[in-house]
Formats: C-alpha cells, sequence, structure tokens
C-alpha cells in the first residue's frame, strides 16, 4: 500500500485505513511509538501490561505447538 501525505496545519499527516486499525486493535486513544532509522518509520502501538502478557501467552502457546512445524518450513 502506498499513501501520500496530507497538509494538516503546519504539519503533515497520513491517514491509517481502518481495516489496519483493526488489525492493531487501535482506537483513535491509542498511542503509538515511532521508531526511524532515519529511512524509514516503524510505528507500534503502545499496549497495556495486560494486553502484553496476553500477546507473550499466545505466541508461547503458538511456539509450543508448532514450534517443530515452523523450523521445519525455515529450512
Amino acid at each position: 500500500m502506498i499513501k501520500k501525505l496530507t497538509k494538516h496545519g503546519n504539519s503533515y499527516a497520513m491517514v491509517i485505513d481502518k481495516p489496519i486499525l483493526d488489525l492493531l486493535q487501535a482506537t483513535p486513544e491509542t498511542s503509538f511509538e515511532i521508531i526511524s532509522d532515519g529511512r524509514s518509520l516503524v510505528l507500534t502501538p503502545v499496549r497495556s501490561p495486560e494486553q502484553e502478557k496476553k500477546f507473550h501467552d499466545a505466541v508461547s502457546m503458538i511456539h509450543e505447538r508448532f514450534g517443530n512445524a515452523m523450523k521445519k518450513l525455515a529450512e
């Protein structure tokens, strides 16, 4: 997806489409961490400790159930 900046007061803004916000489970109240290497930006929704734990628990469960299959796919 290619997006363009739009003028917003003395700054510029980029609209994030609703399907992407839904995928990230982000709302207008969600804060984002912005990281740049000088060439690109990475936007990461800031999650509560409860949300982070739920995410890490899900990743651990997937690793336990499908870790061997993932290793085989990586070969």
